[in-house]
């Protein structure tokens, strides 16, 4: 299951109390719950992609809390603030500990190691509400793309929910303010507040959608209105006064609409947006049409006693069904759980909801029974979380103090020679792989922490020069990671001969002006992206271009039957650098391997982690079959060096060589400089 593909879960709306905002028990949205968080769990086990439920909490939200806020300012003329937030504390923060006291548990005892850092940073991220902007990071960052679902990923919906508890008192108690000076009524204030609120929301949410679609689903300023839309059903009449069969069919309607939105949407693709407005919608529907008193009500299905049941531990089977989803899938190894599986997986989600909720209830709610101040609340959410978060905390420091002790072994070439192995010299000691397969994914070049790769949705040229500040050669690296992934081996080099390395790199952006697309859309910024580069490299003047001659893909239709070619427009492009004295010196790109070999080698021995050169490159190099190549281009190709026959191992000289399964680590490039070093200078002629 990928990472990144947002689960569509159910918040913190799923405990609070089913209260209409004139105080009376509404009992059709406990079953509005049940109906929410089963379709959640139910499209996440069986179908692998997400239902819209995550909006039907949001708008219950801030419908019950926008009510509760109201109440409270009619009966005291104010917002009371540490009673509020210290009272949600104290509701939310038990059950929430003991699920991230669970998922690090599980991480440790199912899951390889590599999954374990990114699993510590999403316990802590939402132990602290803010793990909805940190999916947001990864999930416009390229090179994060194939990170594994995380067991906490979920509480995203979690986080931008605790972040609008923040905001709703304040807009609350500006309407209150407003109403007392101005004389108005309070509903009437906060009614035009949160109308504004969820027209600028929304239409930020429609256009950051269009733009940025990955970013947009865990953007908090791109869901707020959907708070918003459940704040007006809370100061507007929120149950029709309507002939009984009409609110009959608009309960039914809201209900087959809701039912059905998973399957009409690919959420996880088009929302928020204005396509959030169907889940939406057809919630308020069934909010609006109440409790009819039909047989044949859509209500009689809401208030029926085990749908009641669902709803009042809603909010823990939310926490607990994602977590052991993934546990599932790792242990099994599958991509989606069979029929049964996927029954033990929620009835082992019930059974640690039903159990989650019986102990907060019957433990936390009993001990702060007679201790009702705003303190003991504090106290005891506090003393909930901080121990979750002092144990992720301390279990992050060992983690890494063990990459420092090997990162001081690995300096050491004779115990990890990495490239230089490739020679046959052998008589290296067989010791742990460095870097540690766990901690792969941050090995990368230094233009990554240095910010001086161009992410996938920027399209401004961002230059950065390394080494002699008056050098006797440049070398300007150009292209997508494939290409950026040579930077550490032509640092080193650079540093040998004083010579000086720009580098000019964009994710998932080969350097040519022919179209290209990314996640199956047209990729403009790269477009644009390439205009900046050719007219910065006419300003720069290199001495020489450093980039990919050829693409590798597992794709053999993308690419041509042997998966590997020669990109359309890269000739073209190498000619105008000709034209401005620029030579080119094109490397032939490296293996794809299909799986990620960090989490390959996390599990199995490195022989079993190997690669099949022929599947993503073809048995010669694709330009030799050029007609007319620019007499500015030479051409490299070091394979034969990273494969031995058809196999490409994962590890070479106690070196990891791929972080992923397709991109190179740094430490391993490094090792790579003697074998680059006289292949440049030849085909440099330098």
């Amino acid at each position: 299951m990928a990472a990144l593909r947002p689960a569509n879960h159910s918040t913190s709306a799923a405990s609070a109390p089913a209260r209409a905002p004139g105080g009376g028990y509404r009992p059709e949205i406990q079953g509005l719950r049940a109906v929410a968080v089963l379709l959640v769990a139910v499209y996440h086990v069986w179908f692998g992609r997400v239902s819209g439920g995550v909006d039907v909490f949001l708008l219950l939200t801030g419908f019950l809390i926008t009510g509760s806020l109201l109440r409270m300012v009619e009966r005291r003329g104010r917002v009371a603030f540490a009673e509020f937030w210290t009272r949600l504390a104290k509701r939310l923060l038990p059950s929430a500990a003991v699920v991230l006291a669970g998922v690090l548990t599980a991480a440790w005892l199912f899951l390889p190691p590599d999954r374990w850092r990114d699993t510590i940073s999403e316990v802590i991220g939402s132990a602290l509400y803010y793990q909805n902007w940190l999916l947001a990071v990864n999930s416009v960052d390229y090179l994060a793309q194939n990170n594994a679902a995380g067991p906490a990923q979920h509480f995203w919906s979690l986080s931008i929910q605790g972040q609008f508890y923040l905001l709703c008192p304040v807009l609350v108690a500006v309407a209150a303010g407003v109403a007392a000076r101005r004389r108005w009524p309070v509903r009437r204030v906060l009614l035009g507040l949160l109308a504004v609120l969820f027209a600028v929301s929304l239409a930020y949410s429609v256009l950051i959608t269009g733009a940025n679609q990955q970013w947009a689903y865990f953007d908090t300023g791109a869901r707020l209105w959907e708070f918003a839309l459940g704040g007006l059903l809370a100061i507007v009449p929120d149950r029709l006064r309507a002939a009984r069969p009409l609110r009959v069919a608009i309960g039914w309607s809201g209900l087959v609409a809701l039912v059905s939105c998973g399957i009409l949407f690919q959420v996880s693709t088009v929302f928020p947006g204005y396509a959030a407005l169907w889940p939406t919608l057809a919630a308020a529907l069934v909010i609006a049409a109440g409790s009819t008193g039909s047989p044949v009500g859509a209500d009689r299905l809401l208030n029926w006693a085990p749908m009641h049941y669902i709803g009042g531990i809603s909010y823990a089977l939310y926490l607990w069904h994602w977590p052991v989803l993934i546990c599932y899938l790792a242990v099994t190894g599958r991509h989606m759980p069979s029929l049964l599986g996927g029954c033990s997986v929620l009835a082992l989600s019930i059974v640690l909801a039903a159990a989650t909720t019986w102990l907060t209830d019957n433990g936390v709610e009993r001990f702060t029974r007679t201790r009702t101040t705003p303190l003991w609340s504090l106290l005891v959410g506090v003393l909930c979380v901080l121990p979750v978060v002092t144990a992720a905390a301390a279990w992050s420091a060992h983690l890494a103090e063990q990459q420092r002790q090997r990162a001081e072994l690995a300096a050491d070439p004779a115990h990890y020679p990495g490239a230089r192995a490739l020679g046959g010299g052998g008589g290296y000691p067989d010791l742990p792989i460095y870097p540690d397969p766990a901690e792969a994914a941050e090995d990368l070049p230094a233009t990554y922490e240095d910010e001086c790769n161009q992410g996938t949705t920027g399209s401004e040229v961002r230059v950065c020069e390394y080494g002699s500040d008056s050098p006797e050669r440049t070398i300007a690296l150009v292209g997508g990671s494939h290409a950026a992934h040579w930077f550490p081996a032509l640092e080193q080099i650079a540093e040998r001969n004083d010579w000086s390395v720009v580098n000019i790199t964009k994710g998932a952006c080969l350097f040519t002006d022919a179209p290209q697309t990314y996640k199956g859309r047209e990729y403009t910024a790269c477009a644009v992206w390439n205009q900046g580069v050719l007219e910065e490299l006419e300003r720069l003047r290199p001495d020489a271009v450093f980039t990919t001659a050829t693409s590798s893909s597992l794709d053999s239709e993308a690419r041509g039957e042997d998966g590997e070619s020669v990109v359309e427009g890269y000739p073209e492009r190498w000619a105008q650098l000709g034209e401005l004295g620029i030579d080119v010196v094109a490397v032939r790109d490296t293996p794809r391997f299909g799986f990620d070999t960090a989490s390959c080698l996390a599990a199995k021995d490195a022989e079993e982690c190997s690669g099949d050169r022929g599947r993503s490159l073809a048995d010669d190099p694709p330009y030799e079959e050029l007609g007319d190549v620019p007499e500015n281009v030479s051409f490299i190709d070091l394979n034969d060096r990273l494969c031995t026959g058809g196999e490409c191992p994962a590890v070479i000289g106690n070196v990891l060589v791929y972080w992923d399964g397709s991109h190179m680590t740094a430490t391993f490039m490094k090792s790579m400089a003697p074998v680059l070093e006289p292949e440049l200078k030849r085909a440099a002629g330098w």
